[in-house]
């Protein structure tokens, strides 16, 4: 029997470091082979088994789901309905079964009893969402009303880039709160915060989107939006929306809709 070290460096975002791979099983004739192989093309026979090792680990990499749906749902009794019909999905694929979302929401409660995990961070960032700020005072010169609401505009402006970057932490630290308790489990994870977030700013919600979309983690992870939240919104935000999960469906009821969204040309509104 035959032992080939390998010495490997590894990184990522956290640290980088040396390892070396014991690969055992290798008789004189694989081994013969593999030196030969090596000196043909002038590489060292770490390399090769390296080189291999690398291309099963981004084929197995490849093969893991990682599914990123948005459900559109008209009403809080319909999105009940459905999360009792994925809890039961859920258990017998052996997922784990997380969430996000208001604290005290029906939502929320129900995925509690049925032993859903809370990833969310408390204390929760919209929690005075709803609260609405007092009515302007009028100004009677008109100049200084004008100065006035320039100097709100830019405070607004400075506010939404400091919420951007506070939801953003916010957001990061319940993925790393799922990641932390998954315990290398794919997940199904239903996404109840992205809603409030959405509510406050469409933009917003599609910035934590795209950084989802392109980190994903492995398993199914559905983004909920509740009809009103998105029928005030432009059409190019909920097109952009709509290219930024896998799948779409609308939800009515006890009703799943699965909807297909295409580019087309403009000749094909006179089409049959």
């Amino acid at each position: 029997m035959i032992s080939i070290y390998i010495n490997r460096n590894l990184s990522n975002s956290f640290c980088g470091m040396a390892h070396n791979l014991i690969i055992r099983g290798f008789d004189d004739k694989v081994h013969l082979q593999l030196g030969e192989m090596a000196n043909q093309r002038g590489v060292s026979i770490n390399s090769i088994v390296k080189d291999a090792v690398d291309q099963w680990l981004n084929h197995q990499q490849s093969k893991v789901t990682r599914k990123h749906h948005l459900v559109i749902y008209s009403d809080d009794e319909s999105l009940i309905g459905l999360l009792k019909s994925m809890d039961r999905l859920a258990k017998d694929s052996d997922l784990f079964r997380c969430f996000c979302g208001p604290p005290g929401s029906q939502s929320s409660d129900l995925l509690s009893k049925l032993k859903w995990y809370d990833a969310t961070i408390m204390p929760y960032y919209y929690a005075s969402a709803n609260t609405r700020a007092p009515e302007s005072i009028r100004y009677q010169n008109k100049e200084h009303h004008l100065l006035l609401e320039q100097q709100q505009n830019r405070h607004q402006t400075q506010t939404q880039i400091q919420s951007q970057k506070n939801i953003m932490k916010y957001f990061g630290r319940i993925i790393e709160n799922i990641n932390n308790n998954a315990d290398n489990k794919q997940i199904c994870c239903l996404d109840l915060l992205i809603n409030d977030i959405a509510k406050a700013s469409l933009k917003q919600a599609l910035t934590i989107e795209e950084v989802y979309n392109n980190n994903r983690i492995a398993g199914l992870a559905y983004c909920t939006y509740k009809t009103p939240t998105l029928l005030s919104s432009e059409i190019k935000d909920i097109l952009e929306l709509f290219e930024l999960h896998d799948q779409i469906f609308l939800l009515s009821r006890d009703e799943v809709h699965k909807l297909h969204v295409t580019k087309e040309n403009v000749h094909k509104l006179f089409l049959n």
